[in-house]
């Protein structure tokens, strides 16, 4: 057996040794179709190479003009699939010139079966026998160049630009070692496949076709790059199992350490909408074990009050990243309430789109019922508070309302003066009438305004103006301030943010502040007894200020913070309530009290409150 049938036979073995792998890979990963392809081309390839073997033992020009006419067949396929092949393994060349490629070469293919004998020569007049290395002869055809071959020959160029730009496409992505190992392959293997193939039709050069050795080069650079990807691949399935199987360790411990805090860990995956969620969380919420879960679940469990702000805070979260926190309350299947507390961190991807929500959630229920308690109690207490403060302005509450009680009765006697003595005087008489409706709604606000300061209930948040609040005071108390000789200087800054808060214990703050005042000037000399409340923005913009300030006899600096403390009094009389209450309410208020000595005399109670975050305009008051 000679040495050419050998090698060839050789190469044909290699292409469908390779074919063979490929095919069983692809019956593998049915995904990866690129290795369905390659398989393919290397079948072309091994047909190739069988047909360019015939061709060198072709013993007439009738015989070789016949297999050089059905070569084009796996000629069209080699090429066909080498464009599929780059378009799906290195994901780049123009759409455009691969549909030129394949259509230019599908043409050529027509052409080469209407022409006679073939598309690469008119005629073939005869046969030359060349010889080889180590004395073998091959025959080389001798004829007439068909002009026709320009459109094979066009498709082939075409080959080596598409070849050429999905390279640099590839190179410029960032993918360069398959650009260099698969781009350069083709680049370099079909320019010589090309150039040879052109020689020889044209008659440049006396070379049988020589095609299938640049195609086995170029069938094991691809080889070797897809090869070296599958290991890649197989390196990264095995490093995936590894770290599923340490995911898994690491949730069974992250569950572990969960169950001992009480916590409930739970997973978005935002795109397939599906939660993770242990198995705490599940009993939290009341899923069952095996129960599927996503949003519309978990919004079914969530109590109707809570709902739309949950979603909110979700939809904040994924609109900006900020971290998801949220108390609310959800319905267990036997229909009592749980409260909850979930906190969470979101991921995005590298389009910035949200893509998991992690996070876990806690039951608070009982620190939620202590809260609801620790506010019943502070509301009695307040209540307690605002009673005592009562007895203490009783005289000045009894004098309030004796004064339209008296004016009532002077008119209703006037009146029936001027019935019995019959001169009645229409004018004077519908005068006497207003008054008497006048003062009896006087009397009527003074005992509304006890009524609502003296109930009992539960506080009432409501956006407010606190120098309404200010103004409301003074007129509650205005006649034992008058009483105790007590001058009033308001400093009330206008154009301040409304506030949120219950009026009737932000009420119930300024008047024990006041009495407090009052108080300690009862042994100053009447001219010294000045009151002066303020009202202004403090430092910074997000809160309200308002400033109490007597010109008595301050604070000793030991006793600074213990006026505050529950049951600490230096009244004689004190229950030791008032200001521990006060203390008590702001802090409900989101805000804070403190007291200061002033610089010459007296001293300065001073409370904050947060202004409104939701009002739409300043009130000008």
């Amino acid at each position: 057996m000679s040495w050419i049938t050998i090698v060839w036979s050789m190469n044909a073995a290699a292409c469908l040794t390779l074919a063979t792998i490929y095919l069983l890979v692809w019956s593998k990963q049915r995904e990866r179709w690129a290795y369905l392809v390659l398989s393919c081309n290397a079948v072309a390839g091994a047909a190739l190479t069988a047909f360019e073997l015939w061709l060198l033992r072709a013993q007439s020009a009738e015989e070789y003009a016949e297999i050089l006419r059905w070569t084009q067949l796996p000629v069209w396929s080699l090429i066909v699939t080498l464009v599929v092949f780059v378009r799906l393994y290195l994901g780049a060349g123009r759409l455009w010139l691969a549909w030129s490629v394949c259509g230019a070469r599908t043409l050529a293919l027509i052409l080469n079966f209407i022409f006679t004998p073939n598309l690469s020569y008119r005629q073939i007049t005869g046969l030359r026998q060349v010889s080889w290395w180590g004395g073998e002869t091959v025959s080389v055809p001798v004829g007439v160049t068909n002009p026709w071959i320009l459109v094979a020959q066009l498709s082939l160029v075409l080959l080596v630009i598409f070849f050429v730009d999905a390279t640099i496409t590839a190179w410029r992505r960032g993918d360069r070692q398959r650009a260099l190992v698969v781009g350069g392959a083709l680049i370099f293997s079909s320019t010589i496949a090309i150039g040879q193939g052109v020689l020889v039709v044209w008659g440049i050069i006396e070379l049988p076709f020589l095609a299938c050795f640049s195609y086995l080069g170029l069938i094991a650079a691809m080889g070797y790059e897809v090869s070296i990807d599958m290991l890649h691949r197989a390196k990264l399935s095995r490093q995936l199992q590894a770290s599923e199987a340490d995911l898994h360790e690491a949730r069974e411990r992250m569950e572990l350490a969960a169950n001992a805090a009480d916590l409930g860990m739970w997973m978005w995956d935002i795109p397939r909408d599906e939660i993770w969620i242990t198995d705490k969380g599940r009993a939290l919420f009341g899923f069952g074990a095996s129960e599927k879960v996503d949003l519309d679940r978990f919004k079914d469990v969530l109590h109707p009050e809570d709902r739309q702000w949950v979603l909110e805070a979700l939809e904040n979260t994924l609109r900006t990243g900020a971290d998801y926190e949220a108390e609310y309350r959800v319905t267990l299947p036997q229909g009592q309430l749980r409260w909850i507390a979930g906190r969470g961190q979101v991921e995005f991807d590298r389009d910035c789109q949200p893509v998991r929500l992690r996070g876990a959630a806690f039951d608070i229920t009982n620190r939620k019922q202590a809260e609801l308690e620790a506010a019943r109690h502070r509301n009695e207490m307040a209540h307690l508070s605002r009673v005592t403060t009562l007895g203490e302005l009783s005289g000045s509450l009894a004098h309030e309302l004796n004064r339209p009680l008296g004016a009532i009765l002077s008119n209703a006697q006037a009146a029936q003066r001027m019935l019995a003595n019959g001169g009645i005087d229409i004018a004077e008489f519908r005068e006497i009438l207003n008054e008497i409706v006048s003062e009896n709604k006087r009397a009527a606000e003074v005992i509304r305004r006890l009524r609502l300061w003296l109930q009992k209930g539960e506080v009432q948040q409501h956006s407010l103006r606190i120098n309404m609040v200010v103004r409301d005071v003074l007129k509650l108390i205005r006649t034992d301030l008058i009483s105790q000789n007590v001058s009033v200087n308001t400093e009330l800054a206008r154009d301040l943010p409304t506030v949120t808060g219950d009026p009737v214990q932000l009420q119930q703050v300024l008047v024990n502040l006041v009495v407090n005042a009052c108080d300690a000037m009862a042994d100053c000399d009447t001219r010294e007894r000045r009151l002066r409340i303020r009202t202004g923005i403090e430092n910074g913009g997000d809160a309200v200020i308002v400033s109490v300030t007597d010109r008595g006899g301050g604070i000793p600096a030991e006793e600074m913070e213990q006026i505050f403390e529950p049951f600490f009094t230096t009244k004689a009389k004190g229950m030791g309530l008032g200001l521990s209450v006060c203390r008590t309410l702001i802090a409900a208020h989101r805000g804070k009290l403190w007291a200061t000595n002033n610089a010459e005399r007296g001293a300065t109670f001073h409370f904050t409150l947060p202004k409104d975050a939701s009002a739409k305009e300043v009130l000008i008051t």
